[in-house]
């Protein structure tokens, strides 16, 4: 913070709260006030981390989404609303952000963060929260993170549970201590996927802004070296003790990781060439009568919701033991929610000799694309 800055009559009142705090007063609210944290993710974990980073004046708050606003969204992502549709998250969130706090400045970045833009983005900022719902973004995160010094609080939600931690080594581990390569995409579910309970990510997004004021303010004990396990099905905690890894290839004695990478080829998320077809695509496939086997590889629960007309139901983990049932002389078009475990399913078929392809989106894409009278979940 500039030296003799100070609080104006407003904010002493909006932060009186926090003033008579021992552990903040009038010198760590200036310390929020002159601090800087980056939001990787306006979604479930991203909206209440932003609104309560805002509240409690935290001066600079970068937002970074590439994604519009969806009616699935809403389930969680509380500050969204059905007049928002269609429009970009990281604005949207700007917008609210001011009406929360006018007195700090919320940035928009309505893009996706990469290898190419990470380390200048994350640059700029005291704290990074990964409010992320993917493998590829996490690593790349903590990568970043690591090459820059920055501590990474991250977070991550599924069904009624989650998980919250701290990187920053050298203090602490970095998330590929925990997890040195990531697990094939097919045994990696999504909320998208696998769903989850709507207060979830409120929950961890909450703590997430609590560990980001934390270190900004130099005050307590932040979860670096511990992961707090959240199960939201019986309203638990449980903590994990972390030691950072001495033969991380990323953080530890002789690191051989000292630029970001090709984080989808890392964590095999990018489609073989040549195996996806897009929604049109099949579309005009159909329309030309094509000889077609359209395969279904999710849970007949999804099914039941919806389903491409024609298609053949074969969980994705039932696929192995009923090939005997699948026309080799069709091409097969393997379809799942958004893509993924008929990404796997197809790399499992090709393997066997059979000729396959994966929509590029699943029939969530399918309902956007080719027919809007597809329920989407």
């Amino acid at each position: 913070m500039p030296e003799g800055a100070s609080l104006t009559e407003s904010e002493l009142s909006r932060y009186s709260r926090h003033l008579v705090l021992p552990e903040v007063g009038t010198e760590g609210q200036l310390r929020l006030k002159g601090s800087s944290a980056l939001v990787v993710g306006c979604g479930g974990l991203g909206t209440p981390a932003a609104v309560y980073l805002a509240s409690a004046g935290v001066g600079m708050i970068g937002l970074v989404d590439g994604d519009v606003v969806e009616l699935p969204n809403l389930q969680r992502q509380f500050l969204y609303s059905e007049a928002d549709m269609g429009r970009s998250k990281a604005h949207v969130l700007k917008e609210r952000l001011h009406q929360v706090n006018p007195n700090v400045r919320a940035v928009p970045y309505a893009l996706k963060l990469d290898s190419g833009n990470a380390l200048d983005l994350i640059g700029e900022y005291d704290v990074v929260i990964d409010a992320t719902d993917n493998l590829p973004a996490r690593y790349l995160v903590n990568d970043a993170c690591v090459l820059l010094g920055k501590p990474d609080v991250h977070a991550s939600a599924l069904g009624f549970g989650g998980q919250i931690s701290v990187f920053h080594p050298p203090g602490g581990p970095c998330y590929r201590c925990l997890y040195p390569e990531p697990p094939s995409p097919e045994h990696v579910a999504s909320c998208e996927e696998a769903g989850v309970m709507g207060v979830v990510p409120g929950v961890l997004g909450t703590l997430q802004a609590n560990q980001a004021i934390g270190l900004l303010l130099g005050k307590g004990s932040q979860l670096i070296g511990r992961l707090l396990v959240f199960n939201g099905f019986d309203s638990s905690f449980d903590e994990v003790r972390v030691k950072r890894d001495v033969g991380c290839r990323l953080c530890g004695a002789n690191p051989t990781i000292t630029s970001l990478i090709d984080y989808d080829e890392f964590c095999g998320t990018r489609g073989q060439r040549g195996t996806d077809v897009s929604p049109p695509e099949l579309k005009s496939m159909m329309s030309k009568g094509e000889e077609l086997l359209l395969l279904d590889v999710r849970e007949p629960r999804e099914y039941s919701l919806c389903h491409l007309d024609g298609a053949k139901l074969m969980p994705l983990e039932t696929l192995p033991r009923k090939l005997a049932e699948l026309d080799r002389a069709k091409t097969i078009v393997v379809y799942c929610h958004v893509g993924v475990r008929s990404g796997a399913a197809v790399s499992y078929l090709r393997k066997e000799g059979f000729h396959a392809l994966n929509l590029e989106g699943g029939i969530d894409a399918w309902a956007v694309q080719v027919d809007q009278t597809t329920p989407r979940y």
